[in-house]
């Protein structure tokens, strides 16, 4: 079975990416993969409490995946996977893509602030894109709900 990959984190544009994802999955009978990537950062400043720290994180992670899971389950039918890494954010991303050859398509959700469309997205069509063997979809943070379903 073919998988949509989307980044499960807590930017409004992770919305129109799981939203798309969803529908596209349940459509063609493929399936969601939610990736959570821990930053190392959060961990370095306080060692002796680094382990206790990393276990809220997953918890907040598991927690935040029940919602979304239990979303899609409810409205598309499907039942999307949770995968947690740490470290850097686009080296987590396309390492896991490679270990993982049932998944066919990421799905990023670009942010709409003067920043840009965010790291993941600048670098996953930029600089870094001859690392990637799938198909990237692009989920402006812009659209509406009735925009995103309308496209899919």
């Amino acid at each position: 079975m073919r998988k949509f990959l989307i980044i499960l984190d807590d930017l409004p544009e992770m919305l129109n990416a799981m939203r798309y994802a969803a529908i596209r999955a349940s459509k063609t009978g493929g399936g969601v993969e939610m990736l959570a990537i821990i930053s190392n950062e959060e961990f370095q400043h306080f060692m002796g409490v680094a382990d206790v720290m990393r276990a809220e994180a997953h918890e907040k992670i598991e927690a935040h995946f029940q919602v979304f899971k239990n979303r899609m389950e409810k409205r598309e039918k499907i039942t999307p996977t949770l995968a947690i890494r740490e470290g850097d954010k686009v080296d987590a991303v396309l390492t896991h893509i490679k270990e993982n050859p049932d998944i066919g398509i990421i799905v990023l959700g670009a942010g709409t602030g003067g920043g840009g469309p965010g790291p993941i997205v600048s670098a996953l069509t930029g600089r870094r894109m001859n690392e990637l063997h799938i198909p990237v979809t692009i989920v402006p943070g812009s659209m509406t709900k009735e925009e995103v379903i309308a496209v899919t």
